[in-house]
């Protein structure tokens, strides 16, 4: 046998390198070329976005927002008693402004209740109730929490608001309520301006001063 078949064909191992040209053309057009002896480079082809990719990439969101609390977790918190006043007031805040803010003489703005919340739910609504009333210019709210008698753990949640709220730059003060609005159950906060209602406040300054001259 001399290599080659009879007739002329090609030999068993393939068509030559014209051929293999010419069914990369008919198949692919003439623009894709074989690799040959190159070596092989993939190509990722684009990845649909399913509903289940969607809600898995939701739920890494959520949780990479969650680790941003800073918050202390349940297992650090110093318990206080049930029937205790909680009382925080930061330097720099006026007696006037914390005196007012103990009597519940300022509006309340807004309300956080965190009955039949465990620690750790209790945990994420507070970090996120109170981000969200300083982005709305949220001066007083109001945080029940419940006193927690009688039960076998007492004051669980009182004693995780007393210890969050401080953790918050954002909290200058806060108080046990008045008793129409919860008493020891309970409690005012004071929060601090945001960068855009300072903003809007100095406007509103400037503005009287221009009205006056």
């Amino acid at each position: 046998m001399n290599g080659r078949s009879s007739g002329g064909q090609e030999p068993p191992n393939g068509p030559s390198d014209g051929a293999s040209n010419d069914q990369f053309g008919d198949l692919f057009g003439e623009v894709v070329e074989p690799l040959g002896d190159k070596g092989a480079n993939s190509v990722r082809a684009p990845i649909e976005k399913t509903p289940g990719m969607l809600v898995r990439r939701e739920a890494a969101a959520r949780e990479l927002r969650q680790e941003s609390n800073f918050l202390d977790p349940g297992s650090y918190i110093e318990s206080v008693e049930p029937l205790e006043i909680l009382h925080f007031q930061r330097p720099g805040v006026q007696h006037g402004v914390y005196k007012n803010l103990r009597l519940g003489k300022y509006n309340i703005q807004s309300r956080l209740d965190l009955h039949r919340h465990s620690v750790e739910q209790a945990r994420r609504a507070l970090w996120r109730f109170i981000s969200d009333c300083q982005q709305r210019g949220v001066r007083c709210a109001l945080v029940t929490h419940g006193k927690g008698e009688g039960r076998e753990q007492p004051a669980v949640l009182k004693s995780c608001v007393n210890h969050w709220l401080r953790q918050f730059d954002q909290i200058l003060a806060f108080h046990s309520a008045q008793k129409h609005h919860g008493g020891s159950g309970a409690t005012y906060v004071l929060v601090k301006k945001g960068l855009e209602a300072r903003r809007n406040t100095g406007d509103k300054l400037d503005q009287a001063k221009r009205l006056k001259s």
